[in-house]
């Protein structure tokens, strides 16, 4: 049966939206935190740092197994350990399990069903790259918000209800994954692809080239935007995993349930960050929407340090508002610029590659988690996203160098071909004379 191309996106991003839930761990762990209290901060956000790590891993070995399976197992087996990954943790009575279940198992999890949809939705979209890649990453930044929400609906705060919760909500996502793995494929090889458009002021990029992951891990740009990512990552990171301590910082008397919903809103405008991100980068290209990420980001840094300082609520989530657009960018960005750059053909593990930023930038949180067991705030976080902004910046700058200076190489190639061309007709002209 023919089906529209956006239906293969809907799958998708019902797909991330439960799989992205392990962004939600700033909720989910609170639970936890009141039944184990002689847990630290700082050991409780090394759970999401090695998410983060194992998300990458999990998205490494997606592309990977992409030429060997298909999506629809490769979604499969993320439903299967998801399952696995929330039941063992519902049985934590140490960090390593902690650790075990949620961080490394679910971690591979989302990274290896995020791969498989993003290398296979993608290849239906040749014409809106950066679109795409926001309405897809928009289910996954959503999740937090979501999950977080339902979760703490639903969990008593009877100590040790937490762990029934994750148990229903693991089976929940591993049945949800694998009915909608049925519907995910890539097009036939006689699919009859849209061509790119122009759009607004973006024109095809010159730069574009199909290069394999050896290749691209040789070039000096892939590594400054590897930089960039792993920055700007870990920025939004250290504000994602503390965003609930943060709340309690300012000293406001708020429920549990206004909590997760003012920490939600970095996962609502995550997911709407995305798409404007995504879509601003098919009208501008990339240049545009790297700056404006770096200026959003000092933003972010420099109203949270205002709100910790003034114990202010109101500016709290002001700047979570800034923070979830912030971190939605750099996903539709990186997604965006693998494929304009280096090319669809190997687009499964190069985006695999630029992902393992997360691996570095996962730090964020369990930095921030101790500093603030250092100091007993995290104003001195915020003022670090404000300094890794402003490394963005002159990251951005130099990778604007190097393009112009690549374009210099091309259109003088370009002269000197045309030149070459000329004289051949001008020969040929006497010759005929």
């Amino acid at each position: 049966m023919k089906r529209n191309r956006w239906f293969y996106v809907g799958m998708g991003v019902l797909i991330l939206l439960f799989a992205g839930m392990v962004y939600a761990w700033s909720v989910m762990s609170g639970p936890i935190a009141a039944e184990f209290t002689d847990w630290s901060k700082a050991q409780l956000s090394m759970t999401f740092t090695i998410v983060m790590i194992c998300f990458c891993l999990g998205g490494m070995i997606g592309g990977i197994i992409t030429p060997i399976i298909t999506a629809r197992l490769s979604i499969w087996l993320s439903a299967a350990l998801f399952a696995a990954g929330m039941i063992l943790t519902s049985r934590t009575q140490s960090l390593p399990t902690l650790y075990m279940g949620f961080g490394v198992i679910c971690g591979l999890a989302a990274g290896i069903s995020y791969n498989a949809i993003m290398s296979t939705v993608g290849k239906w979209f040749p014409d809106k790259q950066g679109l795409v890649s926001g309405v897809l990453l928009m289910g996954f930044g959503f999740s937090s918000f979501l999950i977080g929400k339902v979760y703490q609906a639903v969990t008593p705060e009877t100590i040790g209800a937490w762990r029934l919760t994750f148990v229903v909500l693991g089976v929940i996502t591993a049945g949800v994954l694998a009915v909608c793995g049925f519907f995910v494929r890539k097009p036939t090889e006689d699919w009859d692809a849209p061509a790119p458009k122009k759009a607004g002021k973006k024109k095809a990029n010159p730069l574009t080239q199909d290069v394999s992951t050896f290749q691209m891990v040789r070039r000096q740009d892939f590594w400054f935007f590897y930089l960039w990512a792993i920055l700007l990552s870990a920025a939004g990171l250290m504000v994602v995993s503390q965003a609930s301590s943060m709340v309690s910082e300012t000293g406001a008397q708020v429920s549990g349930g206004t909590v997760a919903t003012i920490v939600g809103l970095i996962s609502i405008f995550n997911g709407v960050g995305r798409v404007i991100f995504g879509q601003t980068f098919d009208m501008f290209g990339r240049k545009v929407v790297m700056m404006l990420n770096n200026l959003l980001y000092i933003a972010t840094g420099a109203v949270l340090v205002l709100a910790l300082s003034t114990k202010n609520l109101q500016l709290i989530i002001i700047g979570f508002i800034l923070c979830g657009l912030s971190y939605g960018g750099v996903p539709p960005i990186n997604s965006a610029q693998i494929s304009t750059r280096y090319g669809m053909k190997h687009y499964p593990l190069n985006f695999s590659v630029v992902n393992t930023n997360l691996i570095f930038a996962s730090f964020g949180s369990t930095i921030a988690g101790a500093l603030f067991d250092l100091t007993g705030s995290y104003r001195i976080s915020c003022i670090l996203i404000i300094v890794m902004a402003v490394v963005g910046i002159a990251v951005t700058l130099r990778i604007n160098a190097i393009d112009r200076r690549e374009l210099a190489l091309i259109e003088a190639e370009r002269e000197k071909a045309e030149a070459a061309k000329a004289a051949a007709v001008e020969a040929e002209n006497r010759d005929v004379f």
